[in-house]
This record gives structure tokens, sequence and C-alpha cells, in this order.
């Protein structure tokens, strides 16, 4: 194969070849080019680069296409993964922001996964994606005991009007985060 350089394009894959500033494959693919344009065989410029034929003639003739830019990178190819349909998506939103699983207190990847027939890798994708974070919740959960009014009305009295000389404490029902610092 002969390749023709212009001027500009010697100069630009040369500096190519010298710089520490452009990635390993680029300096590849623009040795590549220059060592053809030379007149070296296809033979001799596999076993200096350690290239195979395909990757030669891929990138040579590339260069030939779409000049220095063409070399600059690779064609991106499709994944091998295909998408999610969009109604698993939406179920998985769905789920996440209106209900619970029966026996637990908040979704995980596991359990979404189960429940809606995807990996749970693919949960964790839609989540992070939509920036949803189901084990964090945000604002005030109200309890469940039967009494938790009756409570409430006692405690926040103790702070209206506690008895006189009396002492209130308050004690926080969390447990103590051992990472946290004081």
């Amino acid at each position: 194969m002969k390749i023709t350089l212009i001027e500009e394009d010697r100069t630009e894959l040369e500096r190519w070849v010298k710089s520490r500033s452009v990635g390993a494959k680029q300096r590849l693919r623009a040795r590549m080019v220059l060592m053809t344009a030379e007149g070296l065989s296809t033979t001799v410029i596999m076993a200096t680069l350690g290239v195979s034929n395909p990757t030669l003639n891929k990138w040579r003739n590339r260069y030939l296409e779409s000049g220095v830019e063409g070399l600059k990178k690779g064609k991106t190819r499709p994944s091998r993964i295909p998408p999610l349909p969009t109604d698993k998506v939406q179920e998985v939103l769905a789920l996440t922001l209106t209900g619970k699983p029966a026996a637990a207190t908040q979704w995980s990847c596991r359990t979404m996964a189960e429940q809606v027939g995807i990996s749970r890798m693919a949960v964790h994708g839609i989540w992070r994606e939509h920036k949803l974070k189901p084990h964090q919740v945000k604002g005030f959960k109200v309890s469940n005991d039967p009494l938790f009014a009756e409570k409430l009305r006692d405690v926040v009295g103790l702070y209206l009007d506690p008895p006189e000389k009396a002492i209130v404490f308050s004690v926080d029902e969390k447990k103590p985060n051992p990472g946290a610092r004081s």
C-alpha cells in the first residue's frame, strides 16, 4: 500500500510520535502511517510495531479516508448488552418511589431485581442514573406504634410545660455510628 503524506500531516504525525501528551494508541497509529509513507513493507512494520495485518490495514485505510482526524479516536462499537426496555425502567422507578417490599423497610438492589426480573446491576444503574437512594430516606418517618400519638403528646408536653423542679432528659433511639467522629 502506498501513502503520500502532505507536509502538514507529516509534521502533525511526527509531533504525535514525540509527544508525551498524546496517548499510546494515537502514537502507534501515527507510526503506522509514517512508516507506510516511508515505503517500508507491511511485514517490517508489523514486526517493528507488533501489530497484526488487519490492524495495520485498518489504520492505513482510516488515514486515507479521514486524514489525521481519522487517527485520533477509534470508532465506538455498540454495546453487546441491549438497553433495558423503558417499561422495565419505569417499573423500577415506580416501585422505588411509591412503595416498599413486603418483608423489608426499604428496597435493596437485590430485592428490586428479584421483583422486576432484571439484574441487580441494572437496578443499581437505574437508581444511579435517576439519583435515587432508597436506603437514605429524607424526611421524618412516623412510627407505626399504635400508642405513638399519646407518647408524642406526653413528650411534647414535657418540653412545653415541664413539671416544677423537674429535669427533662432527651435520649436518641438511633444506634451510634462507630465510624463517626465526636
